[in-house]
């Protein structure tokens, strides 16, 4: 669920380019033929940001917000502030939102109250809040709720080398990956992209999970680390970045480098399917204790989710801090929030009314600052709990529904082109 992309070279070599070409081409026609059959249900993007409504209201209605930790919240929202503040002023905040009539606003009006925020105290934040932003009621396709899920960085075991137990690697990105921007050839096709590598003339999609394994993989891609666990492994893949505790004592942050680019398969699903795990008792930890009692069955079911994460080592973050999310800045635990950024510009305030596993209220000022592929739609996010074991267990436990409020800057500006209702 973090997801970084670099921004890599998307083709190789001249006598290659031509059919680099002609693959996007086609493809980009596939994904347009592949469009026009999608149900309803299915929209994304600006087609989801139609069906919206925003209403105004006030602080006082926004429920939990005099029990909050105000300044708590304004930190968080503070380390997004230099990547607003890079942004065109009168563009959107977000640069997915480019072209897309996303709720945030220009990147403009946030800058504002980004340069005022770095002078308010922190007993002066609830008040900062008040009087810099409006709080909207949200609601899309006739409905207040969405689903809302966690997520953490866990915490395992690795080596420097490999060596006894530590026989699972994680790779770098290897340097024949490449990523196209479908949007580039077809403006329909914003916001999609393609990853694959060329192999003669042609482009073609990159090695899967089991491929990659098996060892077909471009250079570049060489284990810098070893995991213990193969499990471990591939639940890191999964969350995309974690922290690991090395067998000499010290201790290092992997995150997200790239994708092979094939689709996401939830094994649980694939379990379900085949008998192997009650589809309403699946949790993170069924999952592992099924593999771990199966282990013969074990790489088979793994290869089912063909996509594959490839990883760098991030040095300098702050320990008390998450991993780098898609705004470029480290996570906040219970403070960032994953949202589709077709609709929520990364940076934006958002007032979460949810539940956590058990049934305790979470009632917080969140700041949108990632992003993942499963998150889509203006009623949907994925909290970043935390690092470790504790807050793997509550992130694994996690799928609630819950409300969402947007809090925008007074400026005119913000919500100029934001109606109530749309649609």
């Amino acid at each position: 669920m973090i997801c970084r992309w670099a921004a890599p070279r998307l083709f190789p070599a001249k006598p290659a380019l031509v059919a680099v070409f002609t693959a996007a081409l086609a493809l980009a026609a596939c994904a347009e033929q592949e469009k026009k059959t999608e149900p309803p249900a299915a929209q994304k993007g600006p087609e989801a940001v139609a069906e919206t409504s925003l209403t105004r209201i006030s602080f006082a209605e926004l429920p939990g917000w005099q029990g909050d930790d105000h300044a708590e919240a304004l930190a968080a929202f503070r380390r997004t502030c230099p990547v607003i503040a890079a942004r065109p002023v009168s563009a959107p905040l977000d640069p997915r939102m480019d072209g897309k009539a996303g709720l945030s606003g220009p990147a403009g009006a946030w800058a504002g109250v980004c340069a005022q925020a770095e002078r308010v105290a922190a007993k002066e934040a609830r008040a900062f809040f008040e009087s810099q932003f409006t709080p909207y009621a949200l609601a899309a396709g006739g409905k207040e709720t969405g689903l809302f899920t966690g997520y953490y960085e866990p915490e395992f075991k690795a080596a420097r080398a490999p060596g006894g137990a530590y026989q699972t690697p994680l790779r770098g990105k290897p340097v024949d990956l490449q990523t196209i921007d479908l949007g580039a050839f077809d403006p329909e096709l914003e916001g999609k992209r393609i990853r694959g590598r060329v192999e003669g003339a042609r482009f073609v999609p990159y090695p899967d999970r089991a491929s990659i394994e098996a060892g077909n993989v471009g250079p570049g891609a060489k284990p810098f680390v070893w995991l213990a666990d193969p499990v471990d492994a591939f639940f890191l893949h999964i969350q995309g970045s974690g922290r690991l505790l090395m067998e000499d004592g010290t201790a290092m942050r992997v995150g997200f480098a790239a994708k092979n680019g094939r689709p996401y398969t939830p094994i649980g699903r694939v379990m379900a399917e085949r008998g192997f795990l009650v589809r309403e008792n699946i949790s993170m930890q069924s999952i592992r204790d099924w593999l771990k009692n199966n282990p013969e069955k074990r790489q088979a079911i793994l290869n089912e989710n063909r996509s594959y994460i490839f990883f760098q080592e991030i040095e300098g973050s702050d320990p008390a801090l998450g991993p780098v999310g898609a705004a470029g800045r480290q996570l906040t635990p219970w403070r960032s929030l994953a949202v589709d950024r077709a609709v929520h510009g990364l940076g934006a305030l958002l007032w979460l009314e949810t539940e956590l596993p058990g049934g305790q209220p979470f009632r917080q000022l969140m700041v949108a600052q990632d992003t993942g592929s499963a998150i889509k739609g203006p009623i949907r996010g994925d909290i970043f709990m935390g690092s470790g074991e504790a807050a793997g267990e509550i992130a694994g436990k996690m799928a609630e529904e819950g409300r969402l409020f947007l809090l925008l800057p007074k400026s005119a500006g913000a919500a100029a082109s934001l109606s109530s209702p749309r649609g």
